[in-house]
């Protein structure tokens, strides 16, 4: 699947026209004033290839919503570890 963003364009852009874009656009209200000089690029560990058993109906749910439903599975189960991990440490 081929992108449909014009990276020579992109590439052409000025600050300037990078910066009044980004203050123009609603997604980024806050985000530009912040002081980002302190911040750490975190790379998360790479995840591992599994063989996993679903009910047919939960895959389908998944799948019918789109590409990245294995995404989607990762993070409902993720949810769930990190609600059990907060029960257990309030317990």
């Amino acid at each position: 699947m081929k992108g449909k963003t014009d990276w020579e364009r992109v590439k052409n852009l000025t600050d300037e026209e990078i910066e009044r874009a980004a203050r123009e656009d609603p997604d980024w209200e806050g985000l530009l004033d912040i002081d980002w000089s302190k911040a750490v690029l975190v790379v998360p560990a790479p995840k591992k290839a599994v063989s996993i058993r679903l009910d047919a109906d939960v895959l389908d749910f998944f799948k019918q919503e789109g590409r990245g439903y294995q995404t989607r599975i990762n993070q409902v189960l993720r949810s769930y570890m990190e609600h059990r991990k907060n029960e257990a440490e309030d317990a």
